[in-house]
């Protein structure tokens, strides 16, 4: 598929059927958004996934509460997804790469605090962008999630170790056709004259 193709068909699915992934190509889709754009080439970022029921099963009874999945619509379809792959970010890593001589330049080898942007969060985009868009391209729909609450939970559940912070959760799966779209869907956009602008504001 052509990109442009690929990015204009891109959504976000929230209904799937329970068929199993080839997790070769689940495998391959992960590694190839591993090669993202990454500040200093820290490589701080990771992916923690998981395979049909009983591996997703504790995933969200640890990501979500019985009162959400006993009122929600959207539940239904997206348990059923197959996979289910955590996108990670460890912070300390981006300062202990800004620490080495050829970035002493900057303060950032301080904290994370000293970081106006914290770009291990941009890191874990990229990546997860390139899956959501590697989906596409391979015939399957994806569905991101945030990370609203329960975050040390989650992480602890899966022994994932200290320092590492979750960016989200992206669903993978083949969509079965009883789609919940977003609220947010019919919002009015903006112009994109309004949104791209030349030489300035």
């Amino acid at each position: 598929m052509e990109l442009r193709d690929t990015i204009r068909r891109r959504r976000m699915v929230r209904s799937f059927s329970d068929r199993p992934l080839d997790p070769d190509l689940v495998v391959a889709l992960l590694a190839d958004s591993l090669r993202s754009p990454s500040a200093g080439n820290a490589r701080g970022t990771s992916w923690v996934w998981m395979a049909g029921p009983e591996e997703t099963a504790g995933y969200w009874e640890r990501a979500t509460s019985a009162e959400w999945r006993a009122r929600s619509s959207r539940w239904p379809g997206m348990s059923r997804a197959p996979v289910v792959a955590l996108s990670l970010a460890r912070p300390d890593t981006y300062v202990r790469r800004y620490q080495d001589p050829d970035k002493g330049g900057s303060a950032l080898g301080g904290g994370p605090e000293f970081w106006p942007v914290p770009y291990w969060f941009g890191d874990a985009a990229f990546a997860t962008m390139a899956v959501l868009l590697g989906a596409v391209d391979l015939g399957w729909g994806a569905c991101f999630l945030g990370n609203f609450r329960n975050e040390d939970a989650v992480l602890a559940g899966l022994g994932v170790p200290d320092g590492w912070r979750l960016f989200g959760t992206v669903l993978l799966g083949h969509p079965d056709g009883g789609d919940h779209p977003s609220t947010s869907v019919t919002r009015p956009s903006p112009p994109v004259t309004e949104r791209i602008r030349r030489p300035h504001w």
